[in-house]
């Protein structure tokens, strides 16, 4: 089968695949709110008929929130699982978008053409990326290149909670040889990316309690312990000056970057300054021996998302606080074990009590950081594919955030997953005005088709 009849196909495609995006833009599969329950049906409906369309043998599959679609096709070589999710975040508020999030259109902007609309990039534009690639095979060949299955969620932005018991009830219908899954963006404008490394995460809660009311200061000040001056020193303590976290054994399990790796990410020259100047910040302030790369992808973190306590309203009121609170995340890599942190954090924390003080801990969740194998020949066959396509060659690169998918395709099915996609930093996922630029769309199908090809050669 050659390649270079499907580039062809899909280049003079272009305007049709662009349609049947935004005529499943146009679908408000809200999944987090129960008013869209049916648009939410309608959208699998959608995909299942689009999936038919191509020779795929596809169903809504029900769960006891919104279906699954799951999809078939038979062939020789290797068996490959691509997973994605049809519904999208919330509109609100309506008044910051420039138009109605689910009347797509495709815009020209100063950097170019994007397709605007709810879900164009997060994470339709990207699962239709995949849809078109094999459109585009199966019409050029009259066949697919391998064994694929598709997998379609539709609750990925509402927590997931059909995904994990529907992948044990249908694990031997899911299990295949690589998943591939298309949630993730570009390095910069030009840079593919595969990543490789997903951060878990840890999230405590914590309540110190003093005296049994608050205290007027005046008359208790001094001779009193004051929750929210053990909660500060306790915060403060959680880091040294050179921006280590102290909680004993956190750094067990903590991997250090492969040379080859980190050759590849000194390569991208990362512009530390650059990226905070973004966000009114100029000096990075984790760990002082690491780059900002380093400290965004594969090391982990932690750091206070939350504290209160006292009196926070208008004015003045001279209160010592019966009690004080904080919130508190953990980024996690490697092999941390996210409950032996959490035990060991609690352990420390209450090592800090001073006389007539107590702490009440509650658990946020915590799920363990993912690292995909990279020895696997089917990562550099990838990599090779996506550097054929862009103007820069692709680069294995981390992710700060969670993508909890990737890390159940390798506890429950024992598949190693690997993460491409082509969105970019100002796709404003999740905000107003979303947009997924129309090369991303028109190039990540070209990249679809490559790596399809690559995968599928010996």
């Amino acid at each position: 089968m050659s390649l270079d009849p499907v580039l062809l196909r899909i280049d003079s495609d272009l305007p049709n695949a662009t349609e049947r995006l935004l005529e499943l833009l146009r679908i408000p599969s809200i999944s987090t709110d129960p008013a869209y329950k049916g648009d939410c049906e309608t959208a699998a409906d959608w995909l299942v008929a689009d999936l038919q369309s191509i020779g795929v043998e596809a169903s809504k599959r029900p769960t006891p929130g919104h279906p699954m679609v799951v999809g078939h096709v038979d062939g020789d070589g290797p068996h490959i699982l691509f997973y994605g999710h049809y519904d999208v975040q919330p509109v609100d508020p309506l008044n910051l978008w420039d138009r109605d999030p689910f009347d797509p259109e495709v815009q020209d902007t100063p950097k170019g053409k994007v397709i605007r609309g709810r879900g164009a990039a997060d994470d339709k534009g990207q699962l239709m990326t995949f849809v078109e690639a094999c459109r585009a095979w199966k019409e050029v060949n009259g066949t697919l290149p391998c064994k694929i299955t598709f997998f379609f969620e539709g609750e990925e932005e509402s927590g997931s909670p059909s995904l994990v018991p529907f992948m044990k009830e249908n694990a031997a219908e899911l299990t295949s040889d690589i998943a591939l899954i298309c949630d993730t963006g570009m390095f910069g404008e030009q840079t593919p990316a595969i990543v490789t490394m997903l951060r878990g995460l840890l999230g405590e809660e914590l309540t110190i309690r003093g005296a049994s009311k608050d205290l007027h200061s005046g008359m208790y000040g001094g001779i009193s312990m004051n929750p929210i001056r053990v909660l500060s020193k306790i915060i403060a303590s959680l880091h040294d000056e050179s921006g280590h976290v102290t909680v004993p054994q956190f750094y067990d399990g903590v991997p250090e970057l492969s040379p080859e790796i980190k050759a590849q990410w000194d390569g991208l020259n990362f512009d530390e300054t650059g990226f905070l100047g973004e966000v009114g910040l100029g000096t990075p302030a984790g760990e002082q021996d690491r780059t900002g790369l380093e400290m965004i992808w594969s090391r982990p973190t932690c750091e206070v998302n939350g504290i209160w306590g006292g009196y926070t309203g208008d004015g003045f009121k001279t209160v010592l606080p019966a009690e004080a609170h904080a919130k508190i995340s953990f980024r996690l890599v490697g092999t941390q074990d996210p409950l032996a942190i959490r035990e060991s954090f609690r352990s420390y924390v209450q090592s800090m009590l001073p006389d007539d003080c107590t702490v009440e801990f509650k658990a946020h969740g915590a799920s363990s950081a993912s690292q995909m194998e990279i020895t696997d020949p089917a990562f550099e066959k990838a990599r090779r594919a996506l550097s054929d396509e862009w103007p820069e060659p692709a680069a294995y690169v981390g992710c700060g955030g969670s993508i909890p998918i990737a890390g159940h395709f390798k506890k429950i099915l024992g598949t190693d997953a690997m993460l491409i996609g082509f969105g970019k930093d100002d796709d404003q996922i999740h905000s107003p005005d979303e947009k997924y630029d129309l090369n991303s769309f028109h190039k990540g199908i070209r990249s679809w088709a490559r790596v399809l090809d690559a995968l599928t050669k010996g």
